[in-house]
């Protein structure tokens, strides 16, 4: 995956608990929260996953909400980011083998299906510890490292993710 750089903001809510007359205590709460609320994010489908953010570049003035005295501070910050695309060639992990398919995670990913249909020349072996096999490439069994290239993706609104559809089918793809 393509490892982009995204200037974004976000809208930090503290607690009045957290406010201090602290300049330093203050830019740590906001920027601690921040922090907590990319990891909850975890992805957008614009930016794909959210792997770190690097600098802050600014903190707005809060504004006081009336009801619950919380403090609404507008952030700018720049996030490394990680998006899946069409085409792309990348490795990843056997998770679970099934007759019509088997799945695979890659870094943040963890919801990767390759059929049985772009598997190439392997054949789906049952047993107890199901494998796919191919006279000339190996096998694929639980936690083989593989590499696939990504044929769709689809974003997951509700869980905040991607599912990627791979396949082994062409040159130096399959078992690494």
């Amino acid at each position: 995956m393509v490892f982009l750089e995204a200037e974004m903001s976000s809208n930090v809510l503290l607690s009045p608990e957290h406010l201090t007359p602290q300049g330093l205590l203050l830019r740590k709460s906001i920027i601690t929260r921040l922090f907590e609320d990319i990891a909850n994010k975890k992805a957008s489908k614009e930016h794909g996953y959210f792997i770190a953010i690097t600098s802050l570049n600014s903190i707005g003035e809060g504004r006081v909400r009336t009801l619950t005295g919380d403090v609404l501070f507008p952030v700018n910050f720049m996030c490394l980011t990680q998006k899946p695309t069409k085409g792309e060639v990348l490795t990843g992990i056997v998770d679970k083998i099934l007759k019509h398919g088997l799945f695979l995670k890659s870094g943040p990913i963890d919801n990767i299906f390759i059929s049985e249909k772009l598997t190439g020349e392997y054949k789906y072996v049952p047993g107890e510890n199901p494998v796919f096999l191919s006279e000339k490439q190996g096998k694929l069994a639980k936690g083989v490292s593989v590499r696939f290239k990504v044929v769709g993706f689809r974003w997951m609104e509700a869980e905040r993710h991607f599912q990627l559809l791979g396949s082994l089918a062409g040159d130096f793809l399959g078992p690494i």
